[in-house]
């Protein structure tokens, strides 16, 4: 019987090393303070508190994103779903009032090209700059046989902490305001819709999206998620933010109950905020109710944050880059009524 080798087998050690090496100076560049080591080591190391932190707590998330990367695939795109990556994690941490502290990534893909996984981690670095928090590891795995040769998927895992007495939520009563922040796009939720309603328009990726001027539908598809931390923890140092609901799957339906304490709904009203055309034109094109759009969507708010000082914090938000808008507020109901949300919707929305 011939010698067999690992290589043989669809597996290349060579190729995985030469990616450590090549990542090596990207990860290095999110460095903070709190991290011991570096990047290569067995585990993550961290020390919460040489960051600072009195009484920390830690808190974690992890995620991935979606058939997004089917998109990023296809069109050979593979610079920003790193940025969602990191978003989908981190954006989760600092809602409990939690600053990101350390990013762990898992790749995994068919046939392993140094190439485009530089580029994946490349964005994943970037989101992790973005988010203030460092690129401490991460694993890559080669599998054929379980992934298509050119197919990779996504996972990430993060770390944060929040001092004992700063956890989130605390304290929302009604006559609270929600403020709504700004999505940059779809984000990383709904992208089996999408893709369905893009399939049954026989579009492809690289066609103009009739909603965008130049653009092409995988641009506007493919825009990164917003990172919030940086903008949150502003808030939250301020002592002006009481709760925040990342939307992501479920919307805002979904997502912010999740936050409000028991004898409590969130009122919201729908012509609050600019509607992204690319929610309209999915609506439209699809055919999808209001409903629907708002479970699965997050419909052009991609954070909700409650607050007694709107104006103050108004003032924070944007000086941090985002746009606000006052969507609802927080009114009392029956004591034991589970937490609940009511949305009003102007005549027509979304389209």
């Amino acid at each position: 019987m011939a010698s067999m080798t690992y290589r043989a087998a669809g597996v290349d050690i060579d190729a995985g090393d030469a990616l450590v090496e090549r990542i090596k100076p990207l990860a290095g560049a999110t460095a903070r303070p709190g991290v011991l080591g570096s990047i290569g080591g067995f585990g993550a190391l961290f020390d919460p508190r040489a960051a600072g932190f009195r009484d920390p707590v830690l808190v974690s998330s992890t995620d991935g994103v979606g058939t997004k990367l089917r998109i990023a695939i296809d069109m050979a795109r593979h610079d920003s779903v790193g940025i969602d990556l990191v978003a989908m994690c981190v954006n989760d941490l600092v809602v409990q009032g939690a600053e990101p502290l350390f990013f762990l990534d898992y790749f995994a893909t068919g046939k392993l090209s140094v190439e485009h996984a530089a580029r994946v981690i490349g964005g994943i670095a970037e989101g992790c700059r973005l988010a203030g928090c460092a690129l401490a590891g991460g694993e890559t795995a080669e599998m054929p046989g379980m992934y298509a040769k050119d197919d990779y998927d996504l996972a990430g895992f993060a770390v944060g902490a929040a001092e004992r007495d700063a956890l989130l939520p605390k304290g929302v009563a009604a006559g609270d305001t929600v403020l709504g922040l700004a999505s940059s796009g779809v984000h990383s939720n709904g992208f089996s819709l999408v893709r369905s309603i893009v399939d049954a328009t026989n579009a492809g990726w690289s066609a103009p999206a009739p909603f965008a001027g130049s653009a092409t539908l995988g641009d506007v598809l493919l825009a990164p998620t917003r990172i919030y931390v940086r903008s949150l923890l502003a808030l939250h140092s301020a002592g002006l933010m009481k709760a925040a609901a990342h939307i992501t799957g479920g919307g805002l339906p979904g997502n912010l109950p999740r936050v409000l304490p028991t004898g409590t709904r969130a009122v919201l009203d729908a012509g609050a905020w600019t509607l992204p055309p690319v929610f309209a034109w999915l609506a439209r094109t699809g055919g999808v109710a209001a409903e629907e759009m708002l479970r699965v969507f997050n419909c052009g708010i991609g954070m909700a944050v409650i607050t007694a000082d709107p104006k103050a914090a108004r003032v924070v938000l944007e000086a941090n880059g985002e746009t606000v808008f006052a969507i609802g507020h927080i009114e009392a109901v029956d004591p034991d009524t589970e937490p609940e949300i009511h949305i009003n919707l102007p005549a027509g929305w979304p389209n």
